[in-house]
């Protein structure tokens, strides 16, 4: 079983635990560390021998060009995080369109390569936003990653499809939803993120087989650049669930990214898209 694995590009303070303390203004004066970060990243990948999905951020594509061709020429899928991790339900339909239009040439200019596929910052497509998968296909996305499933104080769609699905009658465009496991009628997160730094690496590998064998679909995994990088500044203003959220085991992380990857199969997004697509069929 092909499974998905992907990096959602951009820097520490560009998270949604910290949009309340630290204001997009000040951005540029803070120390950047999502170049270092993400060569640190295709490093481990070329010691696992994996290829994946980077949904990069176009502000960060903007800056970081050489970094962007790098991830394609070495084989890796990039694909958009939108602008500046703005979570789409703040926005409306012509707001996404314009966010949409200008990653997409930032990302595209950086890399040399066509973006077909989308991740909303912090999985923010859900039932506030009706009109957001019609604004991808329109743009001519042929996949978005942008739903997650669960119940969750900071996002989530708990009523939505756990697999990939098509969101739209007549439209060719898959939702491909981040992974969850179902237990005794009670859903988890299990796609990575926070969710693998803090739980113990076994619940992690179990959640990814049972999908696999259980449910027979593959799994949807994904992490950041900064996760891997403990050295990285603290935010003394932000709140305490938020610090904990963030800081928790970054020295750990990687060791057990390279264990989870030699665990299972994985490749990139869109080629476990495709897989699925023929599925839909």
């Amino acid at each position: 079983m092909l499974n998905a694995l992907s990096v959602d590009v951009e820097d520490w303070f560009q998270v949604g635990a910290f949009e309340g303390v630290i204001d997009r203004a000040d951005w540029e004066r803070l120390p950047l560390r999502v170049e270092r970060n993400a060569e640190a990243v295709l490093a481990l990948f070329d010691k696992a021998q994996v290829k994946a999905t980077f949904f990069t951020l176009g502000w960060v594509a903007e800056r970081f060009p050489a970094l962007i061709r790098r991830i394609a020429d070495e084989g890796h899928e990039v694909a958009s995080h939108g602008w500046d991790h703005r979570r789409v339900f703040t926005m409306d339909a012509a707001t996404f369109r314009a966010d949409l239009h200008r990653a997409r040439a930032a990302i595209e200019q950086a890399g040399g390569v066509q973006v077909t596929g989308y991740r909303a910052p912090s999985f923010s497509i859900d039932q506030r936003t009706p009109w957001a998968h019609q604004v991808l296909a329109d743009q001519g996305y042929r996949y978005s990653s942008s739903v997650a499933p669960i119940a969750h104080d900071h996002y989530g769609w708990r009523e939505a499809p756990r697999f990939a699905h098509r969101p739209l009658a007549g439209s060719e465009l898959v939702e491909i939803p981040v992974t969850t496991v179902e237990v005794a009628g009670r859903r988890a997160a299990a796609g990575g993120g926070g969710f693998f730094r803090l739980l113990p690496y076994a619940f992690s590998r179990w959640a990814i087989d049972r999908v696999n064998r259980r449910d027979g679909r593959p799994a949807i995994f994904y992490f950041h650049p900064w996760e891997i990088d403990p050295g990285q500044p603290r935010v003394a203003g932000a709140p305490l669930k938020s610090r904990f959220r963030h800081y928790t085991n970054l020295s750990r992380m990687e060791s057990k990214l390279l264990k989870l990857l030699g665990a299972f199969a994985w490749g990139r997004t869109d080629r476990v898209v495709e897989l699925e697509r023929h599925r839909l069929q």
